[in-house]
């Protein structure tokens, strides 16, 4: 294979990489990641070790920002331990089409309901003592932070993503054989 053929199937890896940030289920930064150590092993890291370190940072707050997003959407709409669980589980539920009506529409409508209908769960069971339509509304509210946190969180570490692998292009480019 040739390095100039290495170099544009890294940058496919590396977009994969950006859509995975951004939707649950495909290893987003990791891939992006992964590929840029491949390029560095191959070019014996010549010319990336500053960007490679500061890709890493990139990646690394991303993952502690999507994390930060979806705590402070759940804290923000007053979700309980009992709504952050549900939440995980709907998600958990919802990307393996395991909720009845998303066998059909498949996971990804499943990834964004799932952790909705999961936190109204959990608030709802967890919030028993209040009366059925304060209890309802409660649980709606803390379900949709969840969700609004969680989606706030996949864009900014898709944007991340974005940057890292705009910075491994400013540094490799041109790519080999492309003459310019």
């Amino acid at each position: 294979m040739s390095i100039t053929i290495l170099y544009w199937l890294l940058i496919f890896v590396m977009l994969v990489g950006v859509v995975g940030a951004v939707v649950p289920g495909i290893p987003g930064p990791s891939l992006i990641l992964a590929a840029i150590l491949v390029w560095g092993v191959v070019q014996g890291f010549s010319g990336i070790t500053w960007p490679l370190i500061a890709i890493f940072v990139i990646l690394i707050l991303s993952a502690g920002i999507e994390f930060l997003a979806s705590y402070w959407g759940a804290k923000r709409a007053g979700a309980s331990k009992w709504g952050q669980w549900g939440a995980i589980i709907g998600l958990v539920l919802g990307f393996f089409g395991l909720l009845p009506a998303f066998l059909v529409a498949g996971p990804l409508l499943g990834i964004l309901v799932g952790p909705l209908l999961g936190a109204f769960i959990g608030e709802f069971l967890y919030r028993r003592e209040l009366p059925l339509h304060e209890r309802t509304k409660v649980a709606f509210k803390a379900g949709l932070g969840i969700v609004v946190g969680s989606l706030i969180g996949n864009l900014i570490e898709g944007l991340l993503a974005i940057a890292a692998v705009a910075i491994f292009v400013w540094a490799t480019w041109p790519p080999p054989g492309l003459g310019i």
